[in-house]
Order: C-alpha cells, then structure tokens, then sequence
C-alpha cells in the first residue's frame, strides 16, 4: 500500500493521481535500517530532517508494527513532538528497532 507524498491519504497501486488532494504519485523507494533502542530517536529525526522522506515505519524484531509516521506531518516541528514521545516509549520497551523509510524518486 503506498501514500500519497502530499496529504498522507491511502492509494490504490495502480493510482496516477491521489484522490484526495490531485497530487501525481511519484514512485517510492524503500530502505531499511536496523538500530538499537538507544539510537532509534536520533536516527528517526536524522531522516525526518533529509527530506525527501515520505514514510518512517518502526517495527520491532519480529517485524511488527509499532509506529507509522507519515512525512507530512514530521515537517511541521508541534506536531512532531507527540510522536517522538511514543518513540520513547517504544525505545523503553524494545531492545532492537527496523526502521523502514519510504523515500519518493
């Protein structure tokens, strides 16, 4: 499932354009990094910084979900507080942490 890089909404693969907002869907790229709990933090707002990032997923060793955090909303610095709260938690309860970043090309 992909997400338009503009307003977050949920697209349908074969989409060209979101259905919410009329952006064009730009084709995605996806990494993934493993860190410890200790770096989750600092390595989530290193890529939030980046900026071409569409996507940050946290998972856990067993590749379950544990946060989703869409790009539009990690620009805006007020609304980026809330979700580095629940990283701290997640950081306090997990040893090993993916980090999967959705970029666009």
């Amino acid at each position: 499932m992909s997400y338009c890089w503009k307003c977050g909404a949920k697209l349908k693969e074969e989409s060209k354009f979101c259905h919410v907002c009329g952006a064009s869907v730009a084709k995605v790229v996806k990494e993934e990094f493993s860190v410890s709990a200790d770096n989750l933090i600092e390595k989530v707002k290193e890529l939030l910084h980046e900026g071409n990032v569409t996507r940050i997923i946290v998972k856990d060793e067993k590749g379950k979900v544990l946060l989703e955090i869409p790009a539009t909303i990690g620009v805006i610095g007020v609304v980026l507080a809330p979700w580095l709260a629940a990283l701290g938690a997640i950081a306090a309860l997990a040893t090993n942490c993916k980090i999967v970043v959705e970029r666009k090309e």
